[in-house]
């Protein structure tokens, strides 16, 4: 399994203030905007950085998103090493497969990645 990218998700309550305040403090762009979640990111999308009001389909928000090759060995990982899997293994309807696991600390972390099409 390889890891693709990491980014940080910070839980805002207003969306459309939190972007505004970060695009202006790093001068990063809108990626992505599905109204709950906005993804800021540079021209290479090598930095980024996701907002987030509620979780469309989870109960709980991500610290942070990992974004893998393979999404299946990810949850075999993660179920081996005996961790609480939070968000069930699921494909989402915005094109992404991705389960939510909580570590020891207490940090939810989203492992996901673009759902295949056939």
């Amino acid at each position: 399994m390889r890891v693709d990218r990491i980014v940080p998700n910070l839980t805002v309550t207003d969306l459309d203030l939190a972007v505004r305040e970060h695009q202006d403090a790093t001068g990063l762009e809108v990626l992505m905007d599905h109204g709950w979640i906005v993804t800021l990111g540079d021209e290479g999308r090598r930095r980024q950085l996701s907002l987030m009001t509620t979780d469309l389909t989870a109960q709980v928000n991500p610290a942070v998103s990992v974004f893998v090759d393979d999404v299946h060995e990810a949850l075999e990982r993660v179920q081996a090493a005996g961790l609480e899997i939070v968000h069930p293994l699921t494909d989402e309807p915005w094109g992404v497969t991705r389960f939510f696991y909580r570590d020891s600390q207490g940090h939810v972390v989203n492992i996901g990645m673009h759902t295949p099409t056939s």
